[in-house]
């Protein structure tokens, strides 16, 4: 079917049969090559929507408000003073998110967007590294407004066991995969399904999960608000990470079948067990002692929660026989950032578009 367009004496002729073979041709990996980034038509239109929705859940680190903050990390004034091990934490967590975002946003970028083919894909991994970016300045925005000495954060991700661990597992996962792997070749779509799961499930969905609880706790207890609100704006933005990489897992393997063997499945599994492990062991170095509302053994347990969540999202068998109830349902209601107006005491609740309202829900946690 072809259309025609004259005017005056030129004539334009448009081939539907063409640009329908176009999209037929759209695939997550090995589909139709592009220079152009025609985003039309859409295949994946949740990728696109996806797209949208982080779009306008933009935020900027220096709209938060830090005075209350600098004040609690001097010991000025009586309300929410600081113990050791709040400030430990603080430290724990601006030692580890200042690379680990770092080392998300160099994965989605330079490794699995360049081997995705389908426009859309393309743009939304785009968003998602870029707020990859923008995770990584709110980090340097805490240490310039606390005065913490940036080489400690750098000796602390360098020097500290279970962060070294950690950064590892994702690492070896993400060299593995080259750009200049055949992707016709299934162990090579093999490599691609474990990083996106690793980065998606193990790493953003759940490793990730352990100091947002323990940072939100202090949040919750009016210490370090800005701080805290930093991290409910991140981990708002992680839940749409996860879900970009659950979908881009599913959708690669339902164009893939073969690859979804139970064998694989299998490793996935044990992929999600070694980073469960791997972050209860960050816990107990986070929570070496006691702290007013911080369990070490209900944050190792919430991780155990999570996996089994991430798992069931991407059809897989939980590690654990019997279900577990969520051991900090507090963290579902602090994630909605909906319930409070300007708590960013400034612009950043105009960012959100009336489009898009996008707020996870505590079925994500």
């Amino acid at each position: 079917m072809q259309t025609t367009y004259t005017l005056g004496s030129r004539t334009f002729v448009l081939d539907r049969a063409k640009a329908e073979a176009a999209l037929a041709a759209k695939r997550v990996v090995g589909g139709r090559e592009t220079l152009s980034f025609n985003l039309l038509p859409l295949r994946y239109g949740w990728a696109y929507e996806l797209y949208r929705t982080m779009k306008a859940n933009h935020w900027e680190p220096e709209d938060v408000q830090m005075g209350k903050d600098i004040e609690q990390w001097r010991g000025v004034g009586g309300s929410g003073a600081l113990s050791d091990i709040d400030r430990w934490i603080v430290r724990m967590g601006i030692g580890y998110f200042s690379a680990a975002e770092g080392i998300v946003g160099d994965n989605v970028i330079g490794v699995v967007r360049e081997l995705v083919t389908a426009s859309e894909l393309k743009l939304v991994l785009g968003r998602h590294a870029h707020e990859e970016n923008i995770h990584a300045d709110s980090l340097l925005y805490m240490i310039a407004s606390l005065g913490i000495d940036p080489h400690e954060c750098e000796a602390m991700f360098d020097d500290i066991p279970t962060i070294v661990a950690k950064n590892r597992f994702v690492t070896d996962v993400s060299h593995a995969l080259r750009r200049d792997l055949d992707m016709t070749d299934p162990e090579a779509l093999r490599l691609l399904a474990r990083n996106v799961f690793v980065f998606g499930q193990c790493m953003e969905g759940t490793q990730f999960y352990g100091l947002f609880g323990m940072i939100l706790s202090l949040y919750r207890q009016g210490k370090l608000p800005g701080i805290g609100t930093m991290f409910r704006y991140t981990l708002r933005d992680e839940s749409n990470h996860i879900e970009l990489f659950r979908r881009l897992l599913l959708e690669l393997v339902a164009e893939n079948p073969g690859i979804w063997t139970p064998a694989f499945r299998e490793e996935l599994r044990e992929l999600m067990r070694e980073a469960v492990a791997l972050e209860q062991r960050f816990i107990a170095d986070c929570l070496p002692v006691a702290g007013v509302g911080l369990d070490a053994e209900d944050f190792s347990t919430y991780i155990d929660y999570v996996a089994d969540r991430r798992l069931a999202g991407v059809g897989l068998e939980p590690l654990r026989d019997v279900a577990l109830e969520n051991p900090l349902p507090w963290l579902a209601e602090l994630m909605d950032v909906r319930r409070e107006q300007n708590f960013f005491e400034g612009r950043v609740t105009e960012y959100q578009k009336a489009s898009s309202l996008a707020v996870v829900a505590d079925e994500e946690l």
